[in-house]
């Protein structure tokens, strides 16, 4: 079904789909039928029956379909176009939908069974596996927060492309600001790291397009468990689009002593985004970290009707929360960002502070009153966010040769940009930030109070940030809402305050 979205065209369907398939909920109750949000509260209600998980799995397995993961609420599979299509007895179709994707409108195939009213959902009553499954969502499109040419790349890059980057960033012309030191003094993380809290025995784990384990993090000290590679995600060793290495270090900075995992996106050939956000969510989920940080989403516009990925998606964060897993996610650039809007999830916006210590709301970023949970404001807080046109605030270290490498270093033909970030495109160094930086730098946070208060629940951190974060009262974010005295649409809270807020958490028992 297309209604409220804004179709462009027809497009060719990929050779591989993606989707979760929703076993009968232990309550009776599907979750694609429920007219309410699913959040920690309510998320048991949509539990697979447990009786039924084996047989759903053997007999997906029957169909011809892969299974990549098996969750709490939902089963990850895979299979081509004409395997669901013979099982479900439906009929698959691709368009063009109009998306807001690396910072600028573009298009997006989007997938769906036009014999449903919730777009995306497959219907599975007429099918041999109706008496174990409630539904299926199909997987759609989600994109990296920030600006750069593409999204996940899903072929090996060789070591031998690019010479090994330096420890330390270029030296270049304008302000920015550089990782850890600049980004963990604005957000008065530097006096807590010398109280002893640095992030120590906290398990961060980020869900984003890979790691490369860049000579900058060596010689930080910093320590990274080996990249888990989610479900149609090769190369752990490399990140061909950089987002992933990039953003990261941004979690260092606020807390340079956590352990952290990335698990790495897949993507499909010619497709510029991840096309399994929600089995590469859930794996994250799987390794139980304390604190889940994502810099991607995709663009809502101002619907209030939603589909079956953003239902099965809204599941698994909820999951994630009822299980005591704080998950943060990017409020978007210029976006009606989901999952960045769902009432569970830390929602991150940005402010920028200029080089004489000025605060103000970020243009780039978004900020808004959600029409698909009423009453969700959207930032709740903010970290630090660069300005219009490309928001190169942040000199952060990436794969050599990689896309952002290359994408911040050159002059867009396309669109006539002369912005260039001062480095070279294979120098294993870019500026950039957005929400991207935002989300990753908050989950910092989280982890400083997760070591100052190990009981500290995801919705006191939530409360917390919020509560100690500096009010910005000047600016006007990516749209349209000007920042004012107290919390607002173009800033939540305000600004992070690591040190006010570590010593909240210390008092709360």
């Amino acid at each position: 079904m297309t209604e409220n979205h804004d179709v462009t065209g027809v497009s060719s369907i990929p050779p591989i789909i993606f989707a979760e398939a929703s076993v009968h909920s232990v309550e009776g109750e599907s979750l694609f039928a429920t007219t309410g949000s699913i959040t920690h509260e309510n998320v048991e209600r949509y539990y697979n029956k447990p009786e039924l998980v084996d047989k759903a799995v053997e007999k997906l397995k029957e169909a011809g379909f892969e299974v990549l993961h098996i969750g709490n609420t939902t089963i990850n599979i895979s299979a081509p176009p004409e395997t669901y299509e013979k099982a479900f007895n439906t009929k698959i179709v691709a368009e063009e939908r109009s998306v807001m994707k690396h910072g600028q409108m573009g298009t997006a195939t989007i997938l769906d069974d036009p014999s449903t009213e919730m777009s995306g959902l497959i219907d599975t009553s007429n099918s041999t596996l109706s008496d174990v499954l409630e539904g299926v969502a199909i997987n759609e499109p989600v994109y990296y927060l920030s600006l750069g040419d593409g999204g996940v790349a899903t072929l090996e890059r060789p070591s031998s492309m690019a010479t090994p980057p330096l420890a330390t960033a270029p030296n270049i012309q304008g302000y920015y600001l550089d990782v850890p030191e600049d980004v963990a003094r604005i957000l008065q993380a530097d006096s807590v790291h010398d109280e002893g809290i640095t992030g120590r025995g906290v398990h961060v784990a980020m869900v984003d397009s890979g790691w490369y384990r860049h000579p900058y993090f060596e010689a930080k000290g910093y320590h990274a468990n080996q990249v888990v590679l989610a479900p149609g995600a090769t190369a752990p060793t490399h990140d061909e689009s950089g987002h992933g290495t990039g953003e990261s270090a941004n979690i260092f900075a606020l807390a340079p002593h956590i352990t952290f995992t990335m698990v790495k996106q897949g993507g499909l050939p010619n497709v510029d985004a991840a096309v399994n956000a929600a089995g590469d969510f859930n794996t994250a989920v799987q390794l139980q970290p304390d604190v889940i940080t994502c810099s991607w989403g995709f663009d809502t516009k101002q619907r209030s009707s939603i589909s079956a990925f953003e239902r099965v998606l809204s599941t698994a964060v909820a999951n994630a929360v009822r299980q005591g897993i704080t998950v943060v996610f990017s409020a978007g650039n210029g976006h009606i960002s989901f999952p960045g809007q769902h009432p569970d999830v830390i929602s991150a916006g940005g402010v920028y502070v200029d080089e004489t210590g000025r605060m103000q709301a970020s243009n780039y970023s978004s900020g808004f009153n959600s029409r698909i949970f009423p009453g969700r404001k959207v930032p709740d807080v903010c970290g630090l966010v660069g300005m219009q046109p490309r928001a190169q605030y942040i000199m952060l270290p990436v794969e050599p040769g990689d896309e952002l490498d290359e994408a911040e270093a050159k002059i867009d033909p396309m669109s006539g940009s002369t912005d260039v970030d001062g480095t070279t495109p294979s120098d294993g160094w870019a500026r950039f930030s957005g929400t991207s930086a935002a989300a990753p730098q908050l989950a910092g946070i989280c982890a400083l109070l997760k070591q100052a208060n190990p009981a500290i629940t995801p919705q006191k951190i939530k409360e917390v940030l919020m509560s100690t974060a500096t009010d910005i009262i000047v600016g006007v974010n990516a749209l349209g809402a000007p920042a004012g005295p107290g919390s607002d649409v173009a800033t939540g809270s305000g600004l992070a305050n690591a040190k006010k807020a570590v010593q909240l958490a210390r008092n709360i028992h």
